[in-house]
């Protein structure tokens, strides 16, 4: 468990009492509570986003950007992140879980996609101009991923003026490793104009926990028909690409995979796209 989350344990665990929980007394709250760690440094907290939970009368979702400084043993880093809390009151919580289904609210709170967040590197499919645009969050090694986006993909493909499809790359290393050169293989595929080659991505036979970057390039071109190699995927430009795509999920809080915005609102639900009456 990583420091921000042990610290995010402690706020939740504790008794909490704020008095008119406004934005600046949450603030107040959490650089108090975070910034007692002696490990922590240069902290600056800020509210970035707050709107009421329809699923619980009375309360408010915040979300809550963070940046500092964190000391782990010998060595510190600079942290930038954003943290969901619910407000009503008095009270603050970190999490609501479902007894029914056991699932948490806050994987229903997003920040909203914003328009400069919509990218021509990411534009896969669709006009620019299409009625609606849909960002799509993936690993191309989640089995999730690996059911559902061809087939949301090859559905909207089919109806540029409906929808413009936009794609970020968001490889889980810590359960497949492999992703990540599946992913800079891809974008350097893209980066050569070939934007057609994305449904093959999840087409491609390699072990998840894969890391010899030969043999996953080996398998990527087999599956793709190209010819990617190990420069490719270490070129500046396709590194560039992959720390944008991080960057933007890391700002409207993706957390795992597929995540999908519908006209940059988060569908927990992924299916908004059936709903439209395309022509």
């Amino acid at each position: 468990m990583s420091l921000m989350s042990k610290l995010s344990t402690t706020i939740l665990l504790s008794s909490l009492s704020l008095f008119g929980a406004s934005n600046s007394e949450v603030v107040n709250f959490l650089t108090k509570q975070i910034g007692a760690n002696k490990n922590v440094s240069n902290l600056q907290i800020s509210v970035s986003n707050r709107a009421p939970v329809k699923e619980l009368k009375g309360w408010d979702s915040v979300i809550v950007s963070l940046k500092a400084n964190v000391k782990q043993g010998a060595q510190s880093r600079d942290i930038e992140q954003q943290m969901i809390y619910f407000v009503k009151g008095d009270f603050i919580t970190k999490e609501f879980n479902s007894i029914k289904t056991g699932a948490a609210l806050s994987a229903s709170v997003a920040p909203g996609f914003e328009k400069s967040y919509y990218t021509k590197a990411n534009l896969i499919y669709g006009n620019v101009n299409a009625k609606h645009k849909v960002a799509i969050f993936s690993d191309p090694l989640c089995p999730f991923c690996r059911r559902f986006v061809p087939e949301a993909i090859s559905y909207m493909k089919k109806y540029p003026n409906d929808f413009a499809i936009y794609y970020y790359h968001f490889p889980l290393p810590a359960l497949h490793p492999a992703s990540v050169t599946l992913t800079k293989a891809a974008i350097a595929t893209e980066h050569k104009g070939i934007k057609a080659k994305i449904l093959d991505l999840y087409n491609v036979n390699i072990n998840a926990r894969e890391t010899d970057e030969q043999k996953i390039l080996d398998a990527y071109n087999k599956a793709t028909g190209t010819n990617i190699t190990v420069l490719d995927i270490h070129a500046p430009a396709v590194e560039k690409q992959f720390k944008f795509d991080k960057s933007i999920a890391s700002k409207v809080m993706v957390q795992g995979t597929p995540t999908i915005f519908f006209d940059g609102v988060k569908d927990a639900s992924k299916n908004k796209y059936k709903e439209v009456k395309v022509k």
